[in-house]
């Protein structure tokens, strides 16, 4: 029997074209030509670039560019003691080195992945479906509220999103092309280099083999992918390529306690039945919904996964790309989901890479509904398209003037010689240290804890990123020959820095982004 897909509205095949990966790059530069897929990529800059410094760096973000000023090796050691694998931080130093650390530059390395994965899930979408639905993804996917959102931070998970996608893109080429090994090459290569970037990336792993054992006993054409030795030995090579740092891996699973006891993980909170659609609406609208009607709050994740049944239930391709989108997106979320009632990791930034492929979802649906049911499938595109814009606008909402930036720049601008200045948190310190301009080293306050014991952080997390000569036990050692002290902690109670000493005197102060710098003398 021969395997066939749905034929991409006004396309044509040149028998004498280039097979494979090569022919597919043929078609996006023919798109491109009939100015289809340009106008695409360019809302996706358009949306990522806009107001992408505005919002200032946040405690996330200043770890990125702590860790990034280390060597390649001392990157490898660090990222051994964090929550996240080395590559991303390794290709942000060698973009530093190039580009500068200005907040343009190193948003831009996030940014840019996000363009091309708009760019990748249109060729995705294009070998599964139709053009029009191709169209529809990248349309759709240049407009998703989270991937705009992680597109402008200093972190990993825009990237993750375009190896991810990327490796799924040479899967359904192989699956296509089973002959033709290559493709699980370039699969390995992306799986391995995503494994490096976030360890979130086993959950593809899980859909991908789903994916090839459902399409195996589905009824009718089966596909026998998951049998082929080519597979297996692409999963092994995955398995080789990452090697060298597994051991660092069970260093760090061994030693769950010191990240949980520096705040690293386990600071979600536990998640409720009602977090799977706040989740939706979070990835959707960048609001978690809790403050609307109940019937309101269920509305959409009931809507998208009618919309996503839809595409299901309509798809009558053999390689059943329905099923491999939704193991791709759907899945991941509700295992997250579901292991955070063990363990709370539901975090939107975790998923964000999965969430992909909603938008693609809801584009098949849309196509598939378009002949027979023209007025629900462009009433479903408009509303999604509206339910985006709003999550757009959210992301975009940002304050210039009420950033923890400009209390930084306010004791940049005020600094004298002979000052110190003293952090009250982990993440205001790993902000700080990026925004200071002054001689001055960034300090943090460490007091005792109430037994007694010391409250430096420990090696693992953000505390490897902490050198012990920044930590500061005790307020009152810090003035004792005189000068001035800056302190710099929350804006409201409760204030980090308890019993200050009785002869400070506070001099200036400056509020914005929930922050406060206050500059104390002893007289």
């Amino acid at each position: 029997m021969e395997a066939r897909r749905e034929t991409p509205v006004g396309d044509t095949q040149d028998p004498q074209a280039a097979p494979g990966a090569w022919l597919g790059v043929q078609r996006l530069v023919r798109w491109a030509r009939e100015h289809w897929l340009l106008p695409i990529m360019v809302l996706a800059a358009l949306v990522r670039f806009y107001d992408l410094t505005a919002a200032a760096i946040w405690g996330d973000e200043g770890s990125s560019l702590l860790l990034s000023q280390h060597s390649l090796g001392e990157i490898w050691s660090h990222a051994a003691h964090d929550v996240h694998p080395p590559l991303y931080f390794m290709l942000l130093h060698g973009w530093i080195d190039w580009f500068g650390d200005g907040i343009l530059s190193i948003r831009t390395l996030s940014a840019l992945p996000g363009i091309i994965t708009v760019g990748l899930g249109v060729w995705l979408v294009d070998l599964l479906a139709t053009r029009r639905a191709a169209l529809l993804a990248g349309i759709l996917l240049a407009l998703l509220p989270t991937a705009v959102r992680y597109s402008q931070e200093v972190r990993m998970y825009s990237l993750l999103g375009l190896l991810l996608i990327g490796a799924t893109i040479a899967l359904v080429y192989w699956v296509r092309q089973p002959r033709r090994n290559g493709y699980l090459v370039v699969y390995a290569l992306l799986m391995a280099a995503a494994f490096y970037t976030h360890y979130f990336t086993a959950l593809c792993v899980i859909s991908h083999w789903l994916y090839l054992a459902v399409v195996r006993v589905q009824p009718g054409y089966r596909l026998r992918h998951i049998q082929r030795p080519a597979w297996w030995l692409a999963n092994l090579a995955i398995v080789l390529l990452y090697l060298p740092w597994v051991p660092n891996l069970v260093d760090l699973v061994q030693h769950m306690d010191e990240l949980k006891a520096n705040g690293d993980v386990g600071w979600e909170d536990p998640v409720t039945l009602s977090s799977l659609p706040s989740m939706i609406w979070a990835l959707l609208v960048q609001d978690d919904g809790g403050t609307l009607p109940r019937w309101l709050f269920i509305t959409l994740p009931a809507a998208l996964l009618a919309v996503i049944g839809v595409a299901l239930a309509r798809d009558r391709s053999v390689f059943r790309g329905s099923i491999l989108l939704v193991l791709f997106s759907v899945l991941p979320i509700v295992l997250v989901f579901a292991v955070s009632f063990i363990s709370p990791v539901f975090i939107e930034r975790y998923v964000t890479a999965y969430a992909l492929g909603l938008p693609m979802l809801v584009a098949l649906a849309v196509d598939r509904l378009y002949a027979g049911f023209r007025v629900l499938a462009l009433a479903i595109l408009v509303l999604f398209i509206g339910v985006e814009l709003v999550g757009v606008k959210n992301n975009a909402t940002v304050d210039p003037n009420d950033q923890v930036s400009v209390v930084v720049d306010y004791v940049n601008q005020h600094f004298a010689p002979g000052d110190q200045i003293v952090t009250g948190d982990m993440l205001w310190y790993l902000v700080y240290v990026y925004y200071n301009r002054t001689e001055a080293k960034t300090l943090l306050y460490t007091p005792p804890l109430a037994n007694g014991a010391s409250s430096r952080p420990n090696a693992y997390g953000f505390g490897t990123l902490v050198t012990s000569d920044a930590y500061v036990d005790s307020l009152g050692d810090l003035l004792k020959s005189g000068g001035r002290v800056w302190l710099i902690g929350l804006a409201d109670m409760p204030d980090e820095f308890v019993a200050l000493p009785a002869d400070w005197h506070s001099i200036s102060e400056k509020k914005a982004g929930g922050v406060r710098a206050r500059l104390f003398v002893r007289p």
